[in-house]
């Protein structure tokens, strides 16, 4: 595994190492030692598994107040996203930034986002399943959201007209979390 910091501090690119053969390959998707190494070994509590099965399906942004605030371990076994990140960190020099990543099947990466952020994908492909780990329970009283579309964060995303659900349709703009929130504890 190679594992490298990106540009917003705290979110590290994981890049497996698939050994290939004639029949396929084999590759840890994770090592606690090597985790460790970088200080980003977690006690993942929970791992999920989504499917979109439409080319330009946005999920998210959600995250979790703390303290049901997550780090999350996100992969895609099939298909491909854009990743992105929303730094919503208490104190961060890069508060309110956000960073991407293109995830696939193909390209074996993985990304490592730590509490305080909102994350969310947007599919490019159809039929994406997507595995991630967190490390704290969800609650769903304490889940929050940002619209997809904020004009403050100016996101770019590779479609305008997603499929969205009707809970990130309505989702808050990022001042209106700022003046209700100002940030999240990490």
């Amino acid at each position: 595994m190679l594992i490298n910091e990106k540009e917003i501090k705290g979110v590290f690119e994981v890049q497996l190492e698939p050994i290939t053969d004639r029949r396929g390959f084999f590759m840890r998707a994770y090592d606690e030692n090597i985790f460790k190494e970088y200080g980003l070994h977690r006690h993942w509590v929970q791992e999920s598994h989504s499917l979109s099965v439409e080319r330009g399906t946005i999920r998210g942004f959600h995250f979790q107040f703390p303290p049901y605030a997550e780090t999350k371990l996100i992969r895609v076994v099939t298909g491909e996203i854009l990743d992105i990140f929303v730094d919503l960190r208490k104190g961060s020099s890069t508060f309110g930034e956000w960073g991407n990543i293109h995830l696939s099947g193909e390209n074996k990466k993985m990304i490592y986002i730590p509490r305080g952020f909102a994350h969310g994908f947007c599919t490019l492909s159809p039929e994406c399943y997507v595995i991630y780990k967190v490390d704290n329970y969800y609650s769903p009283e304490n889940e929050g959201g940002l619209i997809w579309n904020d004009s403050d964060l100016q996101v770019e995303w590779p479609v305008s007209d997603p499929v969205l659900s009707s809970r990130d349709a309505r989702a808050q703009t990022f001042k209106e979390f700022v003046n209700l929130y100002g940030a999240l504890e990490a």
